[in-house]
């Protein structure tokens, strides 16, 4: 049996569009949510703590001047680990900033345009 490591492949990023990683239109807001009271405050607290740390600021960046992304693509852009990577990005799918589908052994990862729309709203209702 061979010990030695077989070289990773690498993932041809795919536009995200291809591999179904866009916003979902049944969860675009309206605009006449509101931006007061003690939903949109909790509406507002969850944003901000996902954008709460510099790498997740870095990793929305990333993602909203892309068109083509896969988790590999954020590791390389990245001084992180994968796993480190992944974990923040799985504060920003819970928190509703990003958007991820499931492509083979990989996952899309696209930014979800309503979602920081409303989060820009809110902070300039404050």
């Amino acid at each position: 049996m061979n010990d030695q490591k077989t070289p990773a492949r690498r993932a041809i990023p795919k536009p995200c569009g291809l591999v179904g990683c866009v916003p979902v239109s049944s969860a675009v807001r309206r605009k006449s949510e509101p931006v007061e009271g003690a939903a949109a405050d909790a509406e507002l607290a969850a944003f901000t703590k996902a954008v709460g740390h510099p790498t997740r600021v870095q990793i929305l960046r990333l993602l909203a001047r892309r068109t083509t992304c896969v988790c590999g693509d954020l590791v390389d852009a990245l001084p992180l680990a994968q796993s480190t990577v992944s974990q923040h990005l799985k504060v920003l799918k819970a928190a509703g900033l990003v958007q991820g589908t499931i492509d083979g052994p990989r996952v899309c990862y696209c930014i979800r345009p309503e979602m920081l729309r409303r989060l820009k709203v809110l902070i300039a209702a404050l």
